[in-house]
């Protein structure tokens, strides 16, 4: 069943690709990962989203991803979301067009960024999307390295002209800036930054496309739980969590010269809930062994309710 503003929450595994030694996709390993998430109890999975590598795929693999995805879901009756994002517009119009058999639950988007649209190319270019595939709910997916970063206002107009835009993946704000989305976007089902899930949705969110759930997605699940049985702790929980990703993940980018991508894949490693690697499609590097290993101890060590059984 399609998702709605309404029905569209809580905690999102991104679907990583198992890259071999040799550079290539293992092909294998995805179901192994889509069955760990599932048992995880996760509310859902997506494709294609900062670390799912979606600049980096061919079309064959972009089409074989999404086809492995959608029977594994629907099999399992786990929600699924698809990423058609591509940097030229007109590919990920006819990414969507391709897709919009499988009939996934929602469809994720980015802007088109080689150069940066206007506000009325950006409606424009929604709109276009919207008319490829009707009936798919659409996902603004436009995280804080969007060459191209849209006001809540504009979210706000977006929404009016397109109707079939149902959410979004917002870096979140200060206690202003959810001020306005409360009074802006109550018909929007916003997403924001996993590590500050706790704050974030008590201050209007709806959930998290997680990197927390890259890290132990069964912790994370276990976490949002907790957020409705118990919130003060909840909330007590993240400022430990954010510390964690400002100490231990975020030098290894400077470190080793690593993308976002290669972060959350060295946190799915590190977490080691599903044999992937933390190696990335060619020509991007990824966090060597050594980093890798020592980030899951020190994850184990900082972060034990992540590993746990409980919170």
């Amino acid at each position: 069943m399609s998702l709605s503003a309404q029905t569209l929450k809580g905690i999102w595994g991104a679907v990583l690709l198992p890259v071999g030694r040799a550079g290539g996709i293992e092909w294998a390993a995805l179901n192994e990962q889509l069955s760990a998430l599932r048992e995880s109890g996760v509310h859902g999975v997506y494709t294609n989203g900062t670390a799912g590598e979606f600049h980096s795929q061919t079309e064959e693999e972009f089409d074989r991803l999404s086809e492995t995805v959608a029977i594994f879901c629907r099999a399992t009756a786990l929600p699924f979301q698809i990423g058609v994002s591509h940097t030229n517009a007109r590919v990920a119009r006819e990414r969507l067009a391709r897709i919009s058999a499988l009939r996934p639950d929602a469809v994720q988007i980015t802007m088109p960024d080689w150069w940066p649209p206007t506000y009325d190319e950006t409606e424009r270019f929604f709109a276009g999307m919207a008319a490829a595939a009707p009936g798919i709910p659409m996902v603004l997916y436009n995280p804080p390295h969007a060459k191209r970063r849209l006001s809540l206002d504009e979210i706000a107009r977006l929404k009016l002209a397109v109707p079939m835009l149902i959410g979004a993946k917002l870096p979140g704000g200060d206690e202003a800036w959810y001020e306005e989305l409360r009074c802006k976007l109550s018909d929007l089902a916003v997403f924001i930054p996993g590590h500050f899930m706790a704050s974030g949705c008590l201050a209007g969110g709806r959930g998290s496309y997680s990197n927390v759930a890259c890290l132990s997605p069964a912790g994370a699940m276990r976490w949002w739980r907790q957020l409705t049985e118990d919130p003060a702790t909840a909330l007590a929980f993240e400022p430990r969590v954010v510390r964690f990703m400002n100490e231990h993940v975020l030098p290894l980018a400077a470190r080793y010269g690593l993308s976002n991508a290669a972060l959350d894949k060295a946190m799915a490693a590190a977490g080691r809930w599903c044999s992937i690697s933390p190696e990335l499609l060619w020509p991007y590097s990824s966090a060597p062994h050594e980093a890798v290993m020592q980030l899951g101890d020190k994850a184990r060590r900082e972060l034990p309710e992540l590993f746990s059984t409980s919170l």
